[in-house]
């Protein structure tokens, strides 16, 4: 297991930018990562920006190099990491918490994380993880966001030092990582459904122009998020919307 600790940014673009330079520059290695006090141009799924309040929450970047344990299926890696953010939010927020497909962190139906992975490929060999994780912390206010939000002050009333909880956190998803094997993937795969957002509830969702009303049913080994209403259907990640709120 890396012993590289996590190193502090004051204020950076992306976390997830900045590890991707250093590594490209080959001033990275396995294990390390990035801890940014502010971050002004933070990237979440299908370019969706990130914001959060300097010194409230937790912004975190560790680089990865995937063992042959994961290059059958890369959804596990994905499922591996949502299940450790999961866990370790929970540890704090307890029920209530869930993770929505295919991977943020939710509390009961406010986003509290979320995780974004980029991907370096040589040819079809995948070579290195670059791992984003964004959890709401102690910021309060998120009337700047245009999505429901909350983070672990609003739901404990505690405050917490987001640096810390990033070297445990940190620190679990290299146990984790390590100790994997082939044969445990699938109990991730138990855990991520166990605790599914929205499982086994109706929901409306839209997929390029037509809305419609299902019911999510689970996903599976292959990240497909499977629904059921007057067919069963599967949804590749980025191919559908959720309309819960409007």
């Amino acid at each position: 297991m890396s012993l590289n600790p996590i190193t502090i940014l004051d204020s950076v673009e992306s976390t997830n930018n900045y590890a991707m330079a250093k590594l490209h520059a080959g001033l990275a290695v396995h294990g390390q990562a990035w801890f940014a006090r502010e971050q002004w141009g933070g990237k979440g799924q299908r370019e969706n920006k990130w914001l959060s309040q300097k010194d409230e929450n937790l912004i975190l970047t560790i680089i990865l190099k995937p063992s042959k344990d994961f290059r059958n299926n890369l959804f596990f890696f994905n499922t591996l990491v949502a299940c450790t953010c999961h866990q370790f939010f929970a540890t704090f927020a307890g029920e209530g918490t869930f993770i929505k497909w295919p991977n943020d962190i939710y509390f009961n139906d406010r986003k509290a994380g979320g995780i974004l992975i980029e991907n370096i490929f040589n040819g079809k060999v995948w070579e290195w993880a670059i791992l984003g994780i964004g959890i709401n912390i102690n910021q309060t206010d998120f009337s700047s966001l245009n999505t429901k939000s909350t983070s672990l002050k609003n739901i404990t009333r505690h405050f917490y030092n987001p640096i810390d909880l990033a070297k445990q956190l940190h620190l679990k998803i290299l146990q984790n990582f390590e100790h994997v094997k082939e044969s445990s993937l699938e109990c991730y795969l138990e855990y991520y459904n166990k605790h599914l957002y929205k499982k086994e509830e109706r929901v409306k969702l839209k997929k390029e122009n037509i809305v419609f009303h299902t019911t999510i049913k689970g996903v599976n080994n292959a990240g497909q998020l499977m629904t059921s209403d007057t067919i069963e259907r599967q949804f590749n990640s980025g191919e559908i919307k959720w309309l819960m709120y409007e």
